[in-house]
């Protein structure tokens, strides 16, 4: 017969006075973690011990008890319930709920097994816990405050709770990471949420990275330039929905309406415009996101002077300057640092800056026949270039129509009433002084510009200023006077490429021409005398401005220009231009997203190696141009086209992609590779679009007239 199981008995539970109660030392816990002994404290005193302390009585040599009990397991709580009883909030006799072990086991036995045993809450079960409480009113500040967490923590929770019901299920079976629920939980759209998982699960592709790409490739980042212009809030008024990651930096999260914002731009870019031709009266203003590069061209330009300061800020001028000398004079023989002085110089600092930064005021009869160009800057801040005049609009040149080509009539041209052309007969006897005869005029000043160009040749210093005088007139001043040099200065424009006007090139280029502009006399009769009384170092300055603005070196589909671009190469050697050390990197945008996969995988493979393109083989085209970027950056490879060649006819970077492909192959393993996302390593291709982006010929034709 076989023997009955024994029946089990527990431990009796009983309160025992807080004053009987002491720590054993047997408790294996011995660093702190989870909710400090404070936030215990405040939690008990808000709901009261959820949990007994697990005790033992404590026996004195002759094995009886002596009414004090050893606390094995529940030392935190006894140290939360010490902490109300020394704040006078909890009486030292108080009694405390306690499961009186009989002692079979060993105290660290006791201690060891109500740690190990104990399962931490699912973070599900917690995420539904607080939506639940928040559903039965409490707002995510109590919430935060009862649990002893932050309220960003509160957020992060809730916002998990309200993903997908199906997603959520699959976390719960396992079919799904915490770091994936993170990555759906971007966008409370259940929908897309769905349609992005049931995407992801048939392939490999399930990295929270992917995730986050593919629920946010039709959205607008809050840094780009038109969501800080717009402004998020009106574009959440207008019934925009912004997507927002409450657990990575997200940069304000992403717009998912473009055309709204789209529109919202047009609206405020227009309104903008119109604001400033009615307040400063200009003709007309043409507003645009952007406009392309050297849409200036063709049109005078003309600039407006700085406003005198009156006398009260030319007073406070003096001696806000004379104050800051003196401070700063004083500084600098301190022997220690001062914060309050350094405070007191930026403040000094800034209110020199406002009072120097006055508004440029503009001649009224400009303004009346001159336009704006109002466009967004690459911060989301408003673009104003002011001050150009069409061609239709300039007023019409005084006096007779023969001036400009003809000169004076009456000291050299001749007399239509009276025969003086060659092979007519002159009356030698006649007396009357009458014009000079046309081809004496010729042969004469013929003589005079021989004479001249020997004299110029002669004297380098007016030969530089007077090409610079004809380069500044074609450059400056559209319609200015002529020059006697018979020197031409064509400046292509590009304007069927995208994005040049934002380089940091183009920006120096507009800088540093809206500088000369200032600075250059407004009537072209007077350009002369100011180049003439210029110093030598802003002449040569002034000369290679001029001078670059006619530089080509485009490679036209229908105009290869190769000895021109022999010459480019020559003339970037001269001055050891290298478009790596200008700041040129390959992007998905400049180079990699515009051609096809056998040119991105090339590229990686010249720049990183055979393993590194092996890397991205699989991936689909959208996919390997941005790794493709991410593996190159800093790498300084460039495209065939912006490679220097040597002597021999091999380009430089060739010659170092060589050299990297012998050192990759010799000693390049896959744990010195960049690190991939774990999704790109296995990802089987499915279909893609093995073509490149058709690129657009450049409009580089010359144009007469200066950008």
């Amino acid at each position: 017969m076989a023997q009955a199981m024994e029946k089990i008995t527990l431990s009796a539970a009983r309160d025992i006075p807080f004053n009987k109660l002491v720590l054993s030392q047997q408790n294996v816990r011995k660093i702190k973690a989870g909710v400090s002994i404070e936030d215990l404290a405040e939690d008990i005193a808000h709901r009261g011990l959820l949990t007994s302390l697990n005790v033992r009585p404590e026996l004195d040599g002759n094995g009886n008890e002596t009414g004090i009990y050893r606390i094995p397991a529940g030392g935190r709580r006894y140290r939360a319930l010490e902490r109300l009883v020394a704040q006078k909030r909890l009486a030292k006799t108080a009694g405390v709920p306690c499961i009186v072990s009989k002692g079979e086991t060993l105290e660290v036995e006791d201690s060891l097994a109500e740690n190990v045993q104990r399962v931490s809450l699912h973070p599900l079960d917690q995420f539904r816990a607080f939506q639940t409480l928040r559903e039965q009113g409490l707002g995510e500040e109590e919430i935060a405050s009862r649990f002893f967490v932050s309220v960003a923590t509160v957020k992060q929770r809730l916002r998990l709770a309200s993903v997908s019901t199906r997603l959520l299920d699959l976390y719960a079976d396992n079919e799904m990471t915490l770091e994936q629920i993170i990555a759906f939980s971007i966008t409370n759209d259940h929908v897309r949420q769905e349609r992005v998982w049931d995407t992801i699960s048939r392939s490999h592709s399930r990295e929270p990275y992917y995730i986050r790409r593919l629920l946010t490739e039709t959205a607008i980042r809050a840094s780009d330039r038109r969501a800080v212009y717009v402004g998020i809030e009106d574009y959440e008024a207008a019934g925009g929905v912004t997507m927002r990651d409450l657990f990575e930096q997200d940069q304000g999260g992403w717009l998912q309406d473009p055309a709204l914002l789209e529109q919202l731009v047009m609206e405020k870019l227009k309104a903008d415009a119109e604001a400033i031709r009615v307040n400063e009266g200009w003709k007309w203003v043409e507003a645009a996101f952007d406009f392309p590069y050297g849409h200036t061209s063709g049109l005078r330009r003309f600039y407006g002077e700085q406003a005198e300061m009156t006398e009260d800020e030319l007073a406070r001028f003096d001696a806000t300057r004379a104050e800051y000398d003196k401070l700063d004079a004083e500084y600098a023989e301190a022997d220690e640092y001062s914060e309050a002085t350094e405070q007191k110089l930026d403040e000094l600092g800034i209110e020199l800056d406002r009072l120097n930064d006055r508004p440029y005021v503009f001649d009224p009869q400009e303004v009346a026949r001159g336009g704006v160009f109002v466009s967004l800057g690459a911060g989301g801040e408003l673009k104003i270039e002011r001050g150009f005049v069409r061609p239709e609009d300039e007023p019409q040149a005084e006096g007779s129509p023969t001036e400009d080509v003809g000169g004076d009539i009456t000291d050299h041209g001749s007399d239509p009433s009276s025969p003086s052309g060659d092979g007519v007969q002159v009356d030698d006897e006649d007396e009357t002084i009458k014009a000079l005869p046309d081809r004496l005029v010729l042969d004469l000043t013929a003589a005079r510009t021989i004479a001249l160009r020997n004299a110029l040749a002669n004297d380098p210093v007016i030969a530089f200023v007077a090409v610079l005088h004809a380069f500044v007139l074609k450059t400056f001043y559209v319609y200015g006077s002529d020059s006697c040099l018979e020197v031409t200065l064509q400046s292509a424009r590009f304007s069927q490429t995208p994005g040049l006007g934002d380089t940091v090139w183009a920006k120096e280029i507009d800088q540093r021409h809206e500088g000369w502009g200032q600075d250059l006399p407004k009537d072209p009769n007077d350009l002369w005398d100011f180049l003439i009384w210029l110093d030598e170092v802003s002449r040569q300055a002034l000369f290679a401005h001029c001078a670059a603005s006619s530089v080509n070196a485009v490679i036209e589909p229908w105009n290869k220009r190769t000895r021109a671009i022999i010459h480019a190469e020559q003339l970037a050697r001269s001055i050891g231009f290298d478009m790596v050390e200008a700041g040129w990197t390959p992007t998905a945008d400049s180079y990699l997203g515009r051609v096809t996969k056998a040119h991105i995988l090339q590229a990686v493979r010249e720049a990183k190696g055979d393993q590194a393109a092996e890397l991205i083989g699989h991936l689909k085209k959208a996919d390997m141009a941005r790794e493709a970027e991410r593996l190159m950056t800093g790498c300084g490879w460039l495209p065939e086209p912006l490679r220097m060649t040597d002597h021999e006819g091999m380009s430089v970077s060739d010659t170092a992609a060589d050299d990297a492909s012998v050192g990759s192959d010799e000693s390049e393993t896959a744990s010195e590779l960049p690190d991939l996302p774990a999704f790109l390593l296995d990802e089987p291709e499915t279909s893609d679009d093995d073509t490149g982006d058709t690129e657009s010929g450049l409009d580089g034709g010359h144009l007469a007239a200066a950008e």
